[in-house]
This record gives structure tokens, C-alpha cells and sequence, in this order.
């Protein structure tokens, strides 16, 4: 894609995320060639996404049933999505045990967290089995309260994980906090040393290398017009010819919002990264130099992390939300959420105020009532889908593929028959309710979060907008 220029101050738009352009400059991770769909085919398995959820899909076949015929499908370039895009926080259902337990029961609860966290330790063991260099580094994420409104903001989630069985989460004073980087807001918080921190981009295409490898048929910007699928066959057009399988799966994320099956489950929500010039030697100032990803307790948190050549990466969720945004290049690069972030790494590292911004990128993750993925089958029973990641999917995303792959092969196993497994997500109201409702009560919620951040209470409108959500049921806001 073109990357669109920024107004003066702002920092260029990165071609997908700085994340893909360093690791397409390097030949193992831009090749081998993927070229788009030329004739009509056939497979066992057809693959919709190439992302995260798709190649972790098509992994998992080619572990399940060696020699199996896949073929993927992806839009853009596999990775060019979320999946290429996001901070790279590599965790696991953790960090949502309270809803576990309220959606799905402790036992359910206890399952679906157990063989989330197991993905954090089996991705950084694949790419060194596979010689992927997606920077794994199981450094831990600190999760800290930058306001007052934010202190102990963890705790249920902590007894909710605790009453698991798990020890999943450290908590941190505030000196424990500063030691490990040193902000003029950090409060208290948590350490979470089970999780790690990846070059995102190069995971998703490390794998794909390796699926190429491994015999699956990937063909890049082939864009996926239709489809349809029973319980025998499942056919999927695309401009440049036809694939029909056995059976097909659907792992496109957020854009998936658009069609009918999901339009009242999926809302697309924006996510926005500034990235700073290479300043290692400012980060060892700060204190900063065990790698941990640090994030807060906001509504719409911020995530940040460092790279390995010194740089910070610095995101957070927009105001941008439902399908009025679009899902188009306008959310790509969203100017108003890049001086949010700007003026929020500000008031985070106010000893960084000369350092340079190289660029900023964005766009939609796709966000469930629930706060949760759901797995299941459409009606015909040949296509199935993972999605509503919300934000979190880079671990558990390999757990789809787990999934996934069972449903494709009609295999009942200890994944497939995990309760997120057919969980009835719950719908958001019909357009145009849900896009217009969905960006007014998003902006609530940054505005809330904002007023907090400066020791100042919202207004009586916006604290009621932003909690709105949670009123009606969701696991949204505050």
C-alpha cells in the first residue's frame, strides 16, 4: 500500500507498521513468493486469513494430518493485518479470568486459561524449533496504575485467577514498579513473568515461510467475494478462480464485521502506535532495559514496549469504533488518535520531550460484547470461524489454530470441545444504533480516561456514556 502523508508534526504513516517494514527488508521473512490465485482448484481444507488465526490454522493441519492438501487465501500479504500490526504482547486468558469464570464457570474458566498460557511457552519454543526470529523474549508484562482512579484496578482479576489456581500475576509496589522503568506516573501494579514480548510481523510471517514450506498453498492479494459451505463441500470465490474443499475456515478478524452471520457480533474499534527514533542510551536513564511490555488499567489502555535497537512503541485503543469508521485506508492512519498519543507519551516520559517520532500506524481489531473469541460452525456445517480477539489475540491466536483445525477435520478433542467453543457471543443493537452508539460511547470512554489521567472527574454526561456499555450488559468500559 501507498502510505499517506501526515500534517506537519505528526509523524509519517508507516507502510502497514514499522513492524512489517523491517522485516520485509530481510529476504527470509518477505519470501518466497506467494502469488495470487490464477484458476480454479481444489484442497481438503480452505483457509480465509492470513493472519494469525489462518496460518496457525493451517499449522496445525499439516501437524494433525501430514501430507493434507490447504489452501490459503489472504487479501493483502499474509501478516499485512492486526496480525502485523499490534504491540506484540504475547500473553494468554489471564489477564480476563473474572469474565472466564462469569461466561464459561470456574471449570471452563480454569481449562480455557491453562491452554492459553501453555501458547506463550509452545510459540517461543516453535520459532527456535524453526529458526524464526521473531524476537520472542519472555520478559514479562507490567500492567501499572498511572492515575488515581487506576489504583487496585487489578485486583479482582488477580482473586479471580488466584481462586483458579493459577500465580499468574506479581503485584509490585510502587518502588518495584520504578526500578523496572522509571515514569513520574506510575503508582503500583502488577508483573505478569509468564508472558513475552515478539516482533509481531515476523512471527506471522516465520510462519508462513515454514507453511510454504510445509507444502500449503498460499496465495497473497487474492481477496475472498464469496462463499458458501455444507457438510460435504465448501466453495469460495475469489476474482482470479475457485477453490473448493472439504471444509473451509474463516479467521479474518475485524473484517468480518460487514457480513451478515457476524454484523451484531463484531464491532470494529481502532488501535494507533507512534514508534520513536533508536534511543538506547535514554532507556537505561529510564531504567528501562529488561524488555518488559508495560501497559495500564485504563478503559482504552495504553501498551507500550521497547524494540530491540532502542526504540518505544507506544499504542492505545482510538476513539474510532464501529463500522461508520470503516475498514479502509481512513483507519489506517487516524491523525486525531496520533496527537492523543503523542500527548500521552508526554505526560508518561516527560524526560523524552526532544526525541523524534519516525512513524505511527494503525487500524481495526475486532472487539465481542463478551471481551472474548468465539469458535464455531455456520449453518451447512462446512465453514468455521475464530474471531473477536479484542485486542488480545497473539498468543491465544495459536490456540485457535488448535481449534480450528479439529473442527475442519471433525475431530473431537481437548480443544475443540473447549466452552469457547460454540459460545453464543452477545449481539450488539442493529445498525444504525450500533456504529453511531458504538463511536459515541468509545469516545466517552477516551474522554473519561483523559479527565482521569489529569487528576480531574468527567463531566456527569461523559462518566455516564463511557459506563453505558457495562450497563447494558457488555464487558466493555469502565
Amino acid at each position: 500500500m501507498s502510505p499517506r502523508r501526515s500534517r506537519p508534526g505528526l509523524p509519517r504513516p508507516a507502510d502497514g507498521s514499522w513492524w512489517l517494514e523491517e522485516c520485509l527488508a530481510l529476504p527470509g521473512f518477505a519470501g518466497p513468493e506467494a502469488p495470487p490465485l490464477g484458476r480454479d482448484t481444489t484442497a481438503d481444507v480452505v483457509i480465509m486469513g492470513g493472519g494469525y488465526t489462518g496460518l496457525w490454522t493451517a499449522w496445525f493441519l499439516t501437524e494433525r494430518e501430514p501430507g493434507i492438501d490447504v489452501v490459503l487465501l489472504e487479501q493483502g500479504i499474509c501478516g499485512g493485518g492486526p496480525s502485523g500490526r499490534n504491540g506484540g504482547f504475547c500473553n494468554g486468558f489471564w489477564e480476563e479470568a473474572d469474565l472466564l469464570i462469569a461466561e464459561l464457570g470456574p471449570e471452563g474458566a480454569q481449562r480455557t486459561a491453562l491452554a492459553a498460557e501453555a501458547c506463550v511457552d509452545e510459540i517461543g519454543a516453535w520459532c527456535v524449533e524453526h529458526a524464526v526470529d521473531a524476537w520472542f523474549d519472555p520478559v514479562g508484562h507490567l500492567g501499572v496504575s498511572t492515575s488515581a482512579a487506576q489504583d487496585g484496578a487489578w485486583r479482582e482479576t488477580v482473586e479471580a485467577t488466584q481462586s483458579l489456581g493459577s500465580d499468574w500475576y506479581v503485584e509490585l509496589t510502587p518502588v518495584q514498579i520504578r526500578d523496572r522503568c522509571e515514569s513520574p506516573v506510575f503508582r503500583a501494579g502488577v508483573l505478569t513473568p509468564g508472558a513475552a514480548i515478539v516482533q509481531p510481523a515476523r512471527l506471522a510471517r516465520g510462519l508462513r515461510r515454514v507453511l510454504l514450506e510445509r507444502g500449503v498453498r498460499i496465495h497473497e492479494r487474492t481477496p475472498v467475494t464469496r462463499f458458501r459451505g455444507g457438510r460435504r463441500a465448501v466453495e469460495v470465490g475469489t476474482p482470479f478462480g475457485t477453490v473448493r474443499a472439504r471444509a473451509g475456515v474463516l479467521g479474518i478478524g475485524a473484517y468480518a464485521a460487514p457480513l451478515k452471520p457476524f454484523r451484531r457480533t463484531v464491532l470494529p474499534r481502532g488501535t494507533y502506535i507512534v514508534l520513536t527514533e533508536p534511543i538506547p542510551d535514554r532507556l537505561e536513564a529510564l531504567g528501562w532495559t529488561g524488555g518488559e511490555g508495560v501497559y495500564d488499567f485504563r478503559s482504552a489502555l495504553h501498551y507500550v514496549r521497547t524494540t530491540r535497537d532502542g526504540r518505544i512503541a507506544f499504542g492505545a485503543a482510538s476513539s474510532r469504533a464501529g463500522l461508520g469508521t470503516g475498514l479502509g485506508p481512513r483507519l489506517r492512519y487516524d491523525e486525531r488518535s496520533v496527537r492523543r498519543l503523542l500527548h500521552d507519551f508526554a505526560r508518561w516520559f516527560p524526560t523524552l520531550a526532544d526525541v523524534r517520532f519516525e512513524c505511527a500506524w494503525g487500524g481495526p481489531m475486532d472487539v465481542t460484547g463478551l471481551h472474548l473469541p468465539f469458535f464455531g460452525t455456520l449453518p451447512g456445517g462446512g465453514v468455521h470461524y475464530g474471531l473477536g480477539y479484542t485486542g488480545g489475540g497473539v498468543g491465544p491466536c495459536r490456540l485457535g489454530g488448535q481449534i480450528l483445525s479439529g473442527l475442519a477435520l471433525g475431530v473431537e478433542d481437548e480443544y475443540t470441545t473447549l466452552p469457547l467453543v460454540g459460545v453464543r457471543p452477545k449481539p450488539f443493537p442493529l445498525e444504525p444504533v450500533r456504529s453511531v452508539g458504538a463511536a459515541i460511547a468509545q469516545e466517552a470512554i477516551v474522554r473519561k480516561d483523559e479527565a482521569e489521567d489529569e487528576g480531574r472527574r468527567p463531566n456527569r454526561l461523559i462518566d455516564l456514556t463511557a459506563r453505558l456499555p457495562r450497563r447494558m450488559g457488555y464487558h466493555l468500559g469502565p
